[in-house]
């Protein structure tokens, strides 16, 4: 047989495609797509930052040109890039800056870490940092107050700059002695030490009235009102940052839960200087009531080019578990005098709601207690009962972590969207049940597979700087409900766990859903953008204990690589 015939077949088939050469084609692997009618393809094509083919490595062949860049997978999985379903995208570029305190093992080392700065920092500068949390380290002070520390140690090591270390859930936060005097924190002053009991917030004291420095939901503002804002030059790193670190995870698209005035105008001047590396949805924060109105009497901001949307109002609704200040019907098993808090008022959330759905916009409202979830479903049903019209709202609940059994099915009945992380069932399953108890753990806490069941689409992520942004580990947790340690054997309550599929869709094409998104993101699919993540093991397959070992190995935005790994 004569050896260039291949070849000539090759090159007159392609003459008689008559297609033009395109700018990319991906082949040599598994690609998983999200789209139902093909899950599996061989091979994609790209013509500028928009798919035009996925299918068979043979028919793919017919789109490459002398100028076609191809990209061989070599046995590699491909999937579309995942999107961070909620995140806090600035936190992530500022956990960078400030001190980490994610990892730390006892008090004793975050104390330390203190001091290294302290010695390092200008006198008066504040000393910032996040992610502690009590219930992880090996040992506990001896001086804890209802069960928090105290700030005792930070003073000690720091009397001349003030501290302000936020909890790992964000919820609270510990100030030592020189910030609780800058901002007029002290045993006699009662007006601050009460103002926040029944109001969303509290100041933990001890038994002889004294703060303690842990200022817990909106009592942090006692002190955050005093920490100078972030010049120019600090947000342009940390937007830089946090870039880098979600490309890195192949993260093409972030739903950022709650940006202020300040955020938006910088990731709008980002845009028009083309440095918004990947996809933004944008919630607008629900803590500043007048830029809230602003917006719902001007309406969304959808982006033709799929950069930069703000259509959505993010309303924080209660605190988190670690902080007990999750608004609960039946009080903490470990605190039995205490049920947490709701952080802000039902009524503002039906008004809040009733507009949104007269203007455009989606609410996305933080909840992780019962009562919050059940309260906020609510006055959800009731605006959505005042406004029939409004056929499609994807109204949404962040967190939605401790559900009534009953409340369950409402979501999908409403059309509600649980916007859930299932990192965080790693990361509290193992001291949550201290805080709920066993039967309500049971019933009603990370219900993945009970939601799904009923109807409803969950939109998946890392509430990151809460968590690393990476999205492995968040998707290890969806499919064995286990710690990253591996424990229990078998996982938590493993009746909720996720199949793989629906894991890969909770942070691909239902997360685009969750932002009105999926008739562009989410799926490889024709017509879509080329937004593409490439894994070194094949996450749908591999056994379960070598999940975690998959990295990234490039990310594709608009069908551009923007990140490789060396």
């Amino acid at each position: 047989m004569n050896k260039l015939l291949p070849l000539i077949l090759f090159v007159t088939l392609l003459s008689c495609s008559g297609r033009k050469p395109a700018d990319l084609v991906i082949t040599g692997g598994t690609i998983y797509t999200m789209d139902t009618s093909q899950r599996v393809v061989e091979a994609v094509v790209v013509n500028a930052d928009t798919i035009v083919f996925a299918g068979s490595s043979q028919a793919a062949r017919e789109w490459i040109g002398d100028e076609t860049k191809v990209i061989d997978l070599q046995g590699k999985t491909m999937i579309p890039g995942f999107i961070e379903g909620h995140g806090h995208f600035m936190g992530v570029g500022y956990n960078e800056l400030d001190l980490d305190l994610s990892g730390v093992k006892s008090f004793e080392e975050i104390a330390e870490r203190v001091k290294i700065a302290a010695s390092k920092a200008k006198p008066g500068e504040w000393i910032l940092g996040r992610g502690w949390h009590q219930d992880k380290w090996d040992t506990r002070p001896a001086d804890m107050v209802k069960g928090y520390p105290s700030h005792a140690q930070l003073s000690a090591v720091s009397p001349d700059n003030p501290v302000f270390l936020s909890h790992a859930s964000g919820h609270m936060s510990l100030a030592n002695a020189k910030a609780m005097e800058i901002a007029g924190v002290n045993q006699l002053s009662k007006e601050n030490l009460n103002k926040f009991s029944g109001e969303g917030g509290e100041i933990i004291r001890d038994a002889n009235g004294n703060p303690t420095g842990l200022f817990n939901e909106n009592a942090e503002d006692v002190i955050a009102r005093f920490i100078p804002a972030n010049d120019s030059e600090r947000m342009s790193k940390a937007f830089e940052l946090a870039t880098q670190t979600c490309l890195k995870n192949g993260i093409t698209g972030f739903h950022d839960a709650g940006v202020g005035r300040e955020g938006i105008d910088f990731y709008k001047s980002q845009y028009k200087l083309g440095k918004l590396g990947l996809r933004m949805y944008v919630m607008v924060t629900g803590w500043d009531r007048p830029l809230v109105h602003e917006w719902l009497k001007k309406g969304p901001e959808v982006d033709p080019k799929h950069w930069l949307t703000i259509r959505s109002i993010k309303l924080n609704c209660d605190g988190a578990l670690g902080s007990r200040g999750a608004w609960l019907l039946e009080p903490y098993t470990d605190r039995p005098d205490f049920y947490g808090m709701a952080t802000l008022s039902m009524d503002t959330v039906l008004s809040t709601s009733r507009e949104a759905l007269k203007s455009g916009f989606q609410v996305c409202s933080h909840a992780i207690g019962d009562r919050a979830n059940r309260e906020i479903l609510d006055r959800y049903e009731l605006a959505m009962k005042e406004n029939p019209d409004v056929k499609d709202s994807r109204f949404r609940i962040e967190h939605a972590q401790h559900l009534n059994p009953t409340d369950i099915p409402r979501f999908a009945k409403l059309g509600v969207i649980p916007a859930m992380q299932a990192i965080h069932m790693a990361s509290d399953r193992q001291w949550a049940i201290d805080r709920l108890g066993e039967k309500r753990i049971k019933e009603g806490a990370y219900m993945w597979q009970s939601l799904l069941k009923s109807g409803a689409k969950i939109v998946n992520g890392t509430d990151a700087p809460v968590e690393p942004v990476n999205p492995i580990p968040s998707f290890y947790a969806s499919v064995t409900r286990m710690t990253l340690k591996g424990q229990p054997e078998g996982g938590y309550e493993p009746e909720e766990k996720m199949t793989r599929e629906q894991a890969l869709r909770s942070y691909t094409l239902d997360a685009a859903y969750g932002a009105f998104e999926e008739k562009f993101k989410g799926s490889i699919e024709k017509g879509k953008l080329a937004d593409f993540a490439i894994l070194s093991k094949d996450i749908m397959t591999v056994p379960d204990k070598e999940i975690l070992s998959a990295e990234v190995l490039t990310t594709i935005v608009g069908g551009k690589v923007v990140y490789e790994k060396k």
